[in-house]
């Protein structure tokens, strides 16, 4: 065998652990920063929002049933669907509040649409 040959077959050995893990560390952060990280933004709004629940508020459930906010008792709600109608449920089965903002911005998309 060429002696060159041997020494270049020599230092091409093995990969080191820090070229074989690279690209695993490099799925990782990209996980992170791209599901991870979003979806504790998310969660962090949700809390916050049901946090700051008020009697009065109107409100959206999960299943998409609107309704006001009648009463507050710990973790479930009163909501009041209509006006001799109302139902119970957790504060974790709301999704969004209603507020005059919301609507007018979804009435706005709803024009430029029909235009």
């Amino acid at each position: 065998m060429n002696p060159i040959l041997v020494i270049l077959l020599q230092a091409a050995g093995s990969p080191s652990i820090f070229g074989s893990l690279f690209p695993l560390l490099l799925i990782f952060v990209v996980l992170y920063f791209f599901m991870i990280r979003p979806q504790a933004k998310k969660q962090k709004e949700q809390n916050k929002f049901i946090g700051g629940l008020e009697k009065g508020s109107e409100v959206v459930t999960n299943a998409g049933i609107i309704g006001r906010i009648n009463k507050i008792e710990g973790e479930v709600v009163t909501l009041q669907i209509d006006q001799k109608t109302f139902i119970r449920i957790l504060k974790v089965a709301l999704s969004k509040e209603m507020t005059d903002s919301y609507l007018s911005r979804n009435a706005s998309k709803e024009e430029t649409s029909s235009e």
